[in-house]
């Protein structure tokens, strides 16, 4: 093993030693801004991704359960990694290397057809299952308003407005399904025109509205026909104003302070912009 695996704790190591034993580190896609690790390696002649968290990590127990009980519809299909190896209590898997560029920063990124692909693959992990959750917008609520209070820069009358109205809102039951938590091209992988999918340490049971959230303050609102090609794929809008309206401003508040948080300028400034437009239409 490389020096690569040194971000990785004794427990760690030892299991990768134990399930890839003498595997070689290729490449660390370690993103940086998180303690999670994220290492390419080759072992008997085949590509893995070992996915290690840090001690307060609470996203490799959720990707976990994403790939136990909701990427079938995708990985029968070979467009999400499959699972080989996993340890909740270790914060650890080690997934089947899946081929590919990421969507981001690539030519992709502005094509329609792209979209239209991820718009079929969100409505496959939609359409597994519905649970009725009376209290998933009380507890959403409560999360926007610890982030507001919680250090950040937003301004001190926006977080008064910003509280008025949260504490206002009608919390009715939400229709639940499997969703990602971080539906984007920055998650999306395209080899030879078909697009698979990456990263599930966000996933969990949410309204289906919840992943159209970064595309439409990104990709949408940059290129309409994205949008249009992106709904054409997924087959339905699931986007119901007021509730739609509640997720955009939840989704601006964490933006804004977890990108404070981990010392992310442009992302913080992009979840100022977002709590700015919200607020600014007016929808409740």
């Amino acid at each position: 093993m490389t020096s690569a695996l040194g971000n990785l704790s004794p427990r760690q190591r030892e299991l990768v030693d134990q399930w890839l034993p003498a595997a070689t580190v290729e490449k660390d896609h370690s993103w940086g801004l998180v303690a999670t690790t994220v290492l390419e390696v080759t072992h008997a002649g085949s590509r893995f991704i070992v996915k290690a968290g840090g001690e307060d990590d609470h996203h490799i127990q959720r990707e976990l359960h994403a790939h136990l009980h909701w990427l079938d519809p995708w990985t029968s299909r070979g467009r999400a990694p499959a699972l080989v190896h996993g340890s909740a209590a270790a914060k650890l898997l080690v997934t089947r290397y899946l081929p590919g560029e990421l969507v981001l920063g690539s030519e992709h990124a502005d094509e329609p057809a792209t979209y239209r692909q991820a718009g079929e693959l969100l409505a496959l992990l939609h359409g597994q299952s519905v649970v009725t959750d009376d209290d998933y917008e009380s507890r959403e609520n409560e999360k926007s308003l610890a982030w507001l209070s919680r250090p950040h820069r937003i301004a001190a009358s926006t977080v008064e407005r910003l509280r008025a109205e949260i504490t206002a809102w009608p919390t009715p039951p939400a229709t639940l399904v499997p969703t990602h938590g971080d539906w984007q091209p920055r998650n999306w992988l395209i080899c030879d025109g078909v697009v698979s999918v990456i990263d599930f340490g966000r996933a969990a049971s949410r309204p289906a509205l919840t992943d159209f959230a970064r595309l439409a303050v990104q990709d949408f609102r940059r290129d309409a026909e994205l949008e249009t090609a992106f709904l054409d794929g997924y087959g339905t809008d699931p986007r119901e104003p007021a509730a739609w309206y509640r997720n955009r401003v939840r989704e601006a508040i964490g933006t804004a302070a977890w990108a404070y948080r981990v010392g992310d300028e442009s992302f913080e400034a992009q979840g100022h912009r977002m709590i700015a437009e919200a607020l600014s239409s007016g929808r409740v």
